[in-house]
């Protein structure tokens, strides 16, 4: 579910991941579901110990209590886009998709990367804090740059689907992953990024942000947190850095969730947007922290 106002950009923006050329789509999330806990309209992270979760195989997993984002299994996952209001804290989040017809862009020398190195040269260099939501096809694609993301004690990985297929059979046009395989689809995006260690979450993002009851249910066995975001960036598809630093900065509050891309040949101008919008950030007093940190602050 999308919220009205923002569906035609999505169109646009998932429109073009159809065939290759496009990020994620990016919106504002839906209303948190019957399991999520708020106060004053932010998420509290959950505080349950995770209770065992299915694997893509259908065994058992149990993943590690403290780990975050993780919920209670067998319940419907809480959907969020921000943390709470208060302190000065502000997630900036990176999506990495990867569909078949981008892995065949790569395959046939039309697309270059889909990895954007100077996006990680730059938090590396300022130490920036950042959450990257990877598809298991990128990860696959990329090892050695998802292990680099992993060995970075400020950088968090969270899942965002095997390869950004959608899980509703309204999400602009996106290949759809059959209703009784999207639990098997999320958890073996969990499988492949687990060996890489770093700062595991059970965080969880749809592909176009498009979610309805079935969706949710379908991760129910995961015990994961559904997370959306309340600052939609517009990189994709951006001729210029501005409008990305207008749209951060003219929308950024404490507890805001920044949704970005790390996809370069999807999303050009993030590089050279992202300096300003840290500076921007911290003219305003606002800090970068991890997804986690700030889902769980107040």
């Amino acid at each position: 579910m999308i919220r009205p106002r923002l569906r035609p950009l999505l169109g646009v923006l998932v429109a073009a991941a159809v065939v290759g050329t496009a990020a994620s789509a990016i919106a504002l999330s839906t209303a948190p579901g019957p399991s999520t806990s708020t106060v004053g309209g932010a998420f509290v992270q959950p505080t349950a110990s995770a209770a065992p979760s299915v694997s893509a195989t259908g065994q058992e997993r149990r993943p590690a209590a403290t780990v975050p984002g993780a919920t209670r299994v067998g319940t419907r996952p809480p959907v969020v886009d921000h943390g709470p209001r208060s302190g000065n804290r502000v997630a900036l989040t990176f999506d990495a998709d990867m569909t078949d017809a981008m892995l065949q862009n790569l395959r046939t020398g039309r697309v270059k990367s889909y990895a954007n190195l100077r996006i990680l040269d730059l938090l590396e260099r300022e130490q920036v804090p950042a959450t990257f939501f990877l598809t298991g096809k990128w990860v696959e694609r990329y090892p050695d740059l998802t292990r680099r993301i992993a060995d970075n004690p400020r950088f968090e990985l969270a899942n965002h689907t095997y390869g950004h297929a959608a899980y509703t059979g309204n999400c602009y046009d996106l290949p759809r992953v059959p209703p009784k395989g999207m639990t098997g689809d999320a958890a073996k995006t969990f499988e492949v990024i687990e060996p890489y260690g770093g700062r595991q979450t059970r965080y969880f993002r749809f592909p176009g942000l498009c979610h309805d009851a079935a969706a949710l249910a379908a991760l129910a066995p995961l015990g994961v947190t559904v997370v959306d975001g309340d600052v939609v960036s517009g990189d994709p598809f951006a001729t210029a850095w501005e409008p990305i630093v207008r749209a951060v900065l003219d929308n950024v509050r404490p507890g805001s969730v920044v949704i970005m891309h790390v996809t370069e040949a999807n999303a050009r101008m993030t590089d050279e947007a992202l300096p300003r919008i840290l500076a921007g950030l911290r003219e305003r007093g606002l800090v970068p922290a991890a997804l986690s940190e700030v889902l769980a602050a107040g």
